[in-house]
């Protein structure tokens, strides 16, 4: 059970900070959160069940989101992850160069924002990340062995006891080992200078500095049976077998077209939590769009309800726009925080209903639907101009998006009228200003195509919001 409780560690030059309650939080308030903190919801109203972490609630999971605090002053946003997540992750507010940028001189505020955020919603925190050889500030690089080692464990201390008490789980060590077919550890500052036991001590580190914690190892390209899945999963098993404090394994989950999401993902999830440790997908994105990606995210949720010990799920990051891959629309909700066929397949993978009318910032009035039909404009030799005309049907909308795949070698020059993002031939256009539409009433976008006139672009179904 997370506590809400005054915070120390290590500020300036070392010594005490000072400790603070939570201001918003009156001394009522503070037992009622103690008492329901982990089971409470972003919302609870009669449509609590239509979100994506009240469906994981009633599975016994949570359904997170990684979180900018830069971005939670925007309405829609803050909105969004209020609505739908029951857990957060700070996107990079508690990485080394956030939080110590120099030796012995630690700033929480950033990373304070996005906890203070989530507690005021009854939200899990996930912490990410202690250890990880990239996003270092450069004195970390140049330390010897003996000051590295005491560096490393006063990081995790003064990070961890700050925050005791009030994270689920840590990624105390991300991305040690090397991507191939080697299983080889990765060369980083810790690995060369301190060697394969610093994971090991990073652990014991993080059991003495907040006992209750969930401490994770986390990875990416993990996700199905590899060589470097296989070391992981033989590094945890030693670990279990000497009793090093590890409870979880992370699966980053980071797919696309050309690293779909394995046939074997489940299997391997449930060979680590055969190991006795819980596993988390904790930084899934899917890029893609339309059907494909919703049978992908669909799949993940799946995987994870099927194995027991998988705890819980975190897409790294809410709108497509923010995505540290925005070009690859890659997550739930597109640029104007529409949800996407995506969303929906989540939601009903976990049991929910989507499109409930009363659910908001959603699709609204399930009647909204547009059509989109395409004509050519202008054409020349070797290119076209293109016009898609969208109509609204027997209801207002408020937002539309349509799919539009090109034959090589064809290739989109300019656009106007309309958001465009590319995945490969696909270009996916939303709408900017003409996105409120009367029922039966039309707009349209358009573009210029080089590349050739044949054969002509498929356009795909309108979804409207």
């Amino acid at each position: 059970m997370r506590m809400i409780r005054k915070r120390s560690g290590t500020r300036g030059g070392g010594g005490p900070a000072r400790g603070r309650l939570r201001a918003a939080l009156g001394g009522a308030t503070t037992v009622l959160l103690t008492a329901t903190a982990l089971a409470a919801l972003p919302q609870t109203t009669a449509h609590a069940a239509d979100t994506l972490g009240a469906a994981a609630a009633e599975k016994g999971r949570y359904f997170g989101a990684a979180v900018a605090a830069n971005h939670l002053g925007e309405a829609q946003y803050a909105a969004t992850l209020d609505r739908e997540f029951n857990s957060v992750t700070p996107e990079n507010e508690m990485k080394w160069d956030a939080v110590e940028p120099n030796r012995g001189s630690f700033s929480f505020s950033r990373a304070d924002q996005i906890v203070d955020h989530a507690q005021g919603k009854g939200m899990k925190v996930r912490g990410h990340t202690l250890v990880w050889h990239s996003q270092l500030p450069g004195w970390v690089s140049g330390l010897g062995a003996t000051d590295l080692r005491s560096a490393m464990n006063n990081h995790i201390t003064q990070v961890m006891t700050h925050y005791k008490g009030e994270i689920h789980s840590w990624d105390v060590v991300n991305e040690a080992f090397q991507d191939g077919g080697s299983g080889a550890r990765r060369s980083s500052p810790f690995q060369d200078k301190l060697g394969d036991g610093f994971i090991e001590e990073a652990f014991r580190t993080a059991r003495a500095a907040d006992p209750n914690a969930k401490l994770c190892y986390n990875d990416y390209n993990t996700d199905g049976v590899n060589a470097k899945s296989n070391a992981v999963y033989t590094m945890v098993r030693d670990f279990k077998s000497r009793g090093v404090p590890i409870d979880c394994v992370g699966f980053q989950s980071h797919f696309n077209p050309n690293s779909p999401v394995p046939s074997d993902y489940r299997a391997n999830l449930q060979r680590f939590a055969d190991l006795g440790v819980d596993v988390q997908i904790t930084e899934l994105d899917i890029e893609g769009s339309g059907q494909a990606q919703a049978t992908n995210y669909g799949n993940v949720v799946r995987a994870c309800l099927a194995v027991t010990r998988c705890t819980g799920i975190t897409v790294w990051g809410i709108p497509d726009k923010y995505s540290w891959r925005s070009s690859g629309t890659p997550l739930l909700f597109d640029d104007n925080y529409n949800k996407k066929p995506a969303y929906d397949a989540a939601l009903s993978a976990l049991g929910g209903t989507p499109g409930d009318p009363g659910d908001p910032g959603g699709p609204g009035d399930p009647t909204a639907a547009c059509t989109a039909t395409y004509s050519t404009a202008e054409q020349w030799s070797g290119g076209y101009n293109g016009k898609v005309t969208i109509t609204a049907g027997s209801s207002p909308i408020t937002g539309w998006s349509v799919d539009v795949t090109l034959a090589s070698p064809q290739q989109v020059v300019s656009v106007w009228n309309g958001s465009p993002t590319s995945n490969g031939n696909v270009m996916t256009v939303r709408s900017t200003w003409n996105g409120s539409l009367a029922a039966g009433a039309s707009t349209s976008f358009g573009f210029t195509v080089n590349g050739g006139t044949t054969p002509p672009p498929q356009v795909g179904a309108c979804t409207a919001s």
